[in-house]
């Protein structure tokens, strides 16, 4: 990183790095723009915030879930008992920047008191320093009377790890402010597709269960004379008897009677 006697931070190496931003942005809005699955896009993010900041040797992506922070991306997965440190001790600037909703900057070697587990994680695993940004989404709607920071939802944070310690600046975190802002569009996007292709997939299960379970009633009301109640009931009773679903018992029955003699 360039830098003048002041400490001002170099005008070409600034262009430069805008630059590098400018195009892993321009990446990021292709996310946005088209159709990609979530953990796709999520390895994507973590990609172009290893370009936008030369420093970053390792990015990952913390994600809260309803069981706890996950580590769902990453560039090296070596560093991911750097975040599984901060997840086991619950604390750390990961998940300080996730309570805070702000930018977090460390340098590990002056947080050993304040984040022990973390900065024992990093030291064997040679981290000097970290930068971590939350990623958060708008909330889809809110009451007037809610406050705003309350309608915000908190999806996870970059959490970006450098071998040197004299690593992240506030131009950097600057930086990121910026990226994340396109990244949790991009992870929005991406987040509505899964959910959507996820929606048509079971749709599509679910029409092919029912077709299974319907052929199977006929060959039981064809065998054995039953009415269309009472051929579902005997499937029900065999799923029951046997602990499966009703379609693996249609299967099992339609298989039976394509099996040559």
């Amino acid at each position: 990183m360039n830098t003048d006697r002041s400490g001002a931070l170099d005008c070409s190496d600034a262009s430069e790095r805008l630059e590098i931003a400018t195009d892993a942005l321009a990446e990021l809005r292709g996310i946005f723009a088209g159709e990609e699955p979530l953990k796709a896009a999520l390895d994507r993010v973590a990609t172009g915030a290893a370009r936008v900041i030369p420093d970053a040797d390792a990015v990952t992506i913390t994600v809260l879930t309803p069981d706890g922070p996950d580590s769902v991306a990453w560039t090296d997965q070596t560093y991911l008992a750097l975040d599984a440190a901060q997840y086991g001790s619950g604390r750390g600037p990961c998940l300080e920047s996730a309570v805070s909703h702000s930018p977090v900057r460390a340098a590990t070697a002056a947080s050993l008191e304040q984040w022990p587990e973390f900065c024992e994680a990093a030291e064997q695993a040679g981290i000097k320093a970290c930068l971590a940004v939350p990623l958060l989404l708008e909330a889809t709607a809110a009451a007037p009377d809610v406050p705003a920071r309350a309608a915000v939802e908190l999806v996870g944070a970059l959490n970006l790890y450098s071998h040197s310690s004299n690593a992240y600046d506030p131009f950097d975190e600057a930086l990121m402010r910026l990226f994340s802002t396109e990244a949790t569009l991009a992870i929005s996007n991406a987040r509505r597709w899964q959910s959507l292709h996820d929606h048509v997939r079971n749709l599509e299960t679910a029409l092919i269960s029912r077709a299974e379970i319907d052929q199977a009633k006929g060959v039981l009301m064809a065998i054995h004379q039953y009415s269309a109640e009472e051929a579902f009931a005997r499937l029900v009773e065999q799923s029951q008897n046997r602990n499966v679903k009703v379609r693996r018992i249609a299967q099992e029955l339609l298989d039976s009677i394509r099996k040559p003699s």
